[in-house]
């Protein structure tokens, strides 16, 4: 994709949501500044945007009292140049991606929403991301599920073993028009629906949200095995970022 095809859409914001306090992790640090590779984990995902050329403006998402942290400790000392705003989250994931969604403005005709603890993030992928959402409004990576997948009731019994071949695994980031995403916090907060994803909110609104094929290694990282499978991939990279 060419800078002049984002140009048409507008520019893309990107809001990283790294809200969270990452308790599953254990520990006193929130697992978004763990270190990966010998630097913040953080890092790595900002890295990741800042080298897209078709990414406008980069906001990210943290507990309002880490604000002066991750300005010291994470944007200077890693020279993580093109942020444009640091702003706190909320009580929960979905109010702090809206929180950074208020600060987007008519300019940015695309908006992606990225998960802080997802460092692995392809640039391939991120322009697939803005370019599907330029063409459909809403869209979210995801990789199709292996397992056989099983529905069971409150007691414990299968009730139905559901088809894998239309079920994925969704990834983020997930990308949208602006005016999209708008509507759809809009509509959520009229109701005090809180979805599980943003593609969840713009679904209950009526409009179609494509889903594109993902990257196997854009995983999460939410528990000590998961930092240890990301020090494994950026061992196979032969490069740590």
């Amino acid at each position: 994709m060419e800078k002049g095809d984002a140009g048409r859409i507008g520019g893309v914001a990107v809001i990283v949501a790294a809200g969270g306090s990452g308790t599953r992790m254990g520990g006193s640090r929130a697992k978004q500044y763990l270190p990966l590779g010998g630097i913040p984990l953080i890092v790595h995902v900002l890295r990741r945007f800042q080298e897209c050329p078709l990414v406008g403006k980069i906001l990210l998402v943290v507990p309002g009292g880490d604000i002066p942290f991750v300005r010291e400790e994470i944007l200077d000392k890693y020279e993580v140049a093109a942020i444009a705003s640091v702003t706190a989250g909320g009580r929960e994931r979905q109010d702090s991606v809206r929180n950074g969604l208020s600060l987007t403005g008519e300019g940015d005709g695309i908006v992606l929403v990225h998960d802080g603890a997802r460092p692995f993030v392809t640039p391939a992928l991120i322009e697939a991301v803005i370019r599907a959402a330029g063409e459909t409004g809403a869209v979210c990576p995801g990789i199709p599920l292996r397992d056989t997948v099983k529905s069971a009731g409150d007691d414990g019994l299968v009730s139905k073993t559901l088809d894998r071949n239309r079920l994925w695994a969704v990834q983020t980031p997930q990308g949208f028009r602006r005016e999209v995403l708008l509507e759809a916090f809009r509509r959520a907060g009229e109701d005090g629906f809180y979805g599980t994803d943003e593609a969840s909110l713009v679904e209950r609104t009526g409009r179609p949200v494509r889903i594109i094929r993902g990257a196997e290694e854009n995983i999460k990282i939410t528990t000590p095995e998961d930092l240890l499978l990301g020090e494994y991939l950026l061992n196979r990279r032969g490069r740590v970022s």
